[in-house]
């Protein structure tokens, strides 16, 4: 890899989080590509600040020395590098492919098997945080690689995340980050259920984030909560339920592969799919439950 400043970089999937990216890395003095695709959010700023528009993937990979992959999960993933024009197409030798979509860790060790076989190096780093610190350049990155191109990256990682973390070799990225999705969407729901209970107990809200803040309910879940339960704003937690049960469901396979109990993530990922209106955001789980 040259020069951090030289770093062409193509990305696949523009959306919520991939756009922040993008808007960082050019920040940063990347030259920056990306895949044209109708899920991408507007664009008209990338392209004013010089980042060019592909319409295949095979183009995208022809165009760079880096190739983010930002999309849902892992169908997603693989058909973005293996359909015909895909990514894999046009990899360059040497050509590093950073998927940070939150996937199965089984399909990552298969994509990166793939991608090595075409002449590239693959490296998963799943994101935490929101669209804000992704437009900011200060998402967390949960990375697995071989130490090698973990550290020839990172100066790249660096234009558009504040806390990196090395996890592993290949796939130990994913694997954490469905775990942390895990406790993140299990502490929300726990949040949601107590959150109703105290309302139709009488409890002012005041009270319950006064005590549930100053003791064992603090942390970064209850903060995204806090804007909901106090002023019914759900702007604090731009995830949707949707998102959630994919991800659960993930976890689930995960457990299942891994043989290990996992009882309390059935019953989460059972109340997230139970919500009818799956593009809600997490916070409005509680006005669901409320209803019920």
């Amino acid at each position: 890899m040259t020069s951090v400043s030289q770093v062409g970089v193509g990305i696949v999937g523009v959306g919520l989080m991939g756009h922040g990216i993008a808007s960082s890395l050019l920040r940063a003095g990347h030259q920056v590509s990306f895949l044209n695709h109708s899920g991408n959010q507007p664009v008209d700023d990338l392209l004013a600040a010089g980042a060019i528009a592909l319409n295949t993937g095979r183009e995208v990979a022809q165009s760079a020395e880096v190739v983010i992959l930002c999309v849902t999960g892992s169908p997603q993933v693989e058909a973005v590098l293996f359909e015909p024009d895909g990514v894999l197409a046009g990899l360059k030798p040497g050509c590093v492919v950073v998927d940070c979509s939150t996937a199965l860790p089984s399909s990552t060790e298969k994509v990166a098997a793939r991608v090595t076989e075409a002449g590239g190096r693959f490296m998963d780093a799943a994101m935490t945080r929101t669209p804000k610190e992704a437009a900011e350049g200060r998402l967390n990155l949960i990375v697995g690689a071989p130490k090698a191109l973990f550290d020839e990256t990172l100066p790249l990682l660096q234009g558009f995340a504040e806390n990196i973390a090395h996890a592993g070799d290949v796939g130990a990225g994913h694997t954490l980050k469905l775990l942390h999705n895990f406790v993140s969407l299990g502490f929300s729901a726990v949040l949601a259920e107590a959150t109703v209970a105290s309302r139709k107990a009488g409890i002012s809200d005041t009270a319950l984030l006064e005590v549930l803040g100053a003791g064992g309910g603090g942390g970064v879940v209850l903060e995204r909560l806090r804007p909901y339960i106090a002023d019914n704003d759900p702007s604090g937690f731009k995830f949707s339920v949707a998102n959630a049960s994919k991800d659960l469901g993930y976890y689930h396979t995960m457990t299942e592969d891994l043989a290990v109990e996992g009882g309390i993530a059935e019953a989460v990922r059972n109340l997230y799919k139970s919500v009818e209106d799956q593009s809600l955001p997490i916070p409005a789980l509680i006005g669901v439950l409320e209803q019920r």
